[in-house]
């Protein structure tokens, strides 16, 4: 961390004092809006379908707007913040936010849903892009890491009470509900963040012309280095879409097990994600987030294979692919935080573009792993364990881009 937000935070030796604290907290919130924004909502897409009288394909696209918007309008957001700063840059997509919100929650149509849903995606990944950048204005090398760790953790919970609460919100106010309660978020989040200092002083920031950000970005990705990190994230954040895509129809239409117990076999996934993070703050302090990073990625191909033989051959049945796939995605806690500190590491004096950069390599990844699911299914877990075997193999031969590198070392 830097000498002036050391005396900001009073961090030193890993610790942070109650004001620090606070601030990680607004990061959480911020980073928690991509689940916030879908999660909470998802119980009440049948409810939706028939208020709106829309097929449940069509009420399906507000998950797929959603992730297109929330991939690509990231782009937008980085280059805007390493100009202006992060909180103008971060409030403003909060207004998008809000403003998105509001109008899923008056549409009258599902296509109109669809386009709002869009534009609620636009703001909602400024939240999520520049609370990466933040953190890395604030923490150097494996402290980044660590506390991005934290921050993960933490993001976590959203999707295990996310369904729970709009559950109970559609029962007690219907499907529109939500989206207000999305309203209230978004103004209190906005209200939160000017609580919080300025990460990035104007002496730090880039004064390029934003129309120079696309050719900054074909730049990045001539990088060896920010291949290597974003490739390894991406083709795993590919293979986590393809698990979220495809467990339902494996879980409940092939093995057969009861909708209500779905809910609890995602959820010994996501405690399992909130483990390995934080056992990353843990190792990442001593032997650094590269060695790190190339341990989860050995770990997710030997898991991914597993899941690729299981859902293959049915060996094992039920639990013979569960397990297997619990495996492959906990090891979320060791790749994604260091593979994002590992390419903000190089250009901090881009951060925002770089977070943004990668954010959107990983969710576009994430969209190309659910749709080839869907494009190859065969009502089996088959193509589920299939893309999943690519991508585990993606995400280690990606680490071979990093191999000469050493800025990960333990500090």
């Amino acid at each position: 961390m830097r000498l002036e937000d050391r005396k900001k935070f009073k961090v030193s030796s890993g610790s942070i004092d109650t004001q620090g604290w606070y601030v990680l907290g607004v990061l959480s919130l911020l980073m928690g809006f991509a689940s916030i924004s879908t999660d909470l909502y998802l119980p009440a897409m049948p409810a939706m379908s028939r208020s709106l009288g829309a097929d449940h394909g069509t009420i399906e696209l507000t998950i797929s707007g959603y992730l297109i918007g929330f991939s690509f309008g990231q782009l937008v957001w980085g280059p805007i913040s390493d100009r202006y700063g992060r909180r103008p840059s971060t409030a403003t997509g909060l207004l998008l936010f809000v403003i998105g919100s509001a109008g899923c929650a008056m549409a009258g149509d599902a296509h109109v849903l669809i386009g709002w849903r869009i534009v609620q995606a636009l703001g909602a990944c400024s939240c999520v892009a520049l609370s990466r950048a933040m953190i890395r204005d604030l923490y150097d090398g494996n402290r980044a890491a660590r506390m991005l760790s934290i921050l993960i953790t933490v993001m976590a919970i959203a999707p295990l009470i996310g369904p729970l609460v709009g559950g109970q919100i559609v029962l007690i106010a219907g499907w529109r509900a939500i989206f207000w309660f999305l309203v209230s978020i978004g103004v209190l989040t906005c209200i939160a963040l000017w609580t919080i200092p300025e990460t990035l002083p104007e002496s730090r920031r880039n004064n390029a012309p934003l129309i120079h950000s696309i050719s900054g970005y074909v730049r990045l990705l001539c990088d060896r280095r920010v291949l290597g990190y974003a490739g390894t994230g991406g083709f795993y954040y590919a293979g986590m879409f393809a698990y979220i895509a495809g467990t339902p129809f494996a879980y409940i239409d092939y093995y057969h097990i009861p909708e209500e117990r779905y809910g609890l076999l995602f959820g010994l996934a996501v405690a399992g994600i909130m483990g390995a993070n934080m056992l990353n703050t843990r190792l990442v302090m001593r032997h650094g987030y590269d060695k790190i990073l190339h341990l989860g990625a050995l770990s997710a191909f030997i898991t991914a294979i597993m899941v690729t033989v299981a859902a293959g051959t049915g060996w094992g049945g039920l639990w013979g692919l569960v397990i297997p796939l619990f495996l492959f995605v906990s090891t979320s806690g060791l790749i994604v935080a260091n593979s994002v500190t590992g390419a903000l590491a190089h250009f901090p004096e881009r951060a925002g573009a770089v977070s943004a950069l990668v954010g959107a390599i990983h969710y576009g990844s994430g969209i190309m792993g659910s749709a080839l699911v869907g494009i190859l299914a065969d009502q089996t877990p088959w193509p589920m364990g299939l893309v999943i075997g690519v991508t585990g193999l993606g995400c280690v031969l990606s680490t071979l881009c990093l191999l000469k590198q050493s800025v990960g070392k333990a500090a």
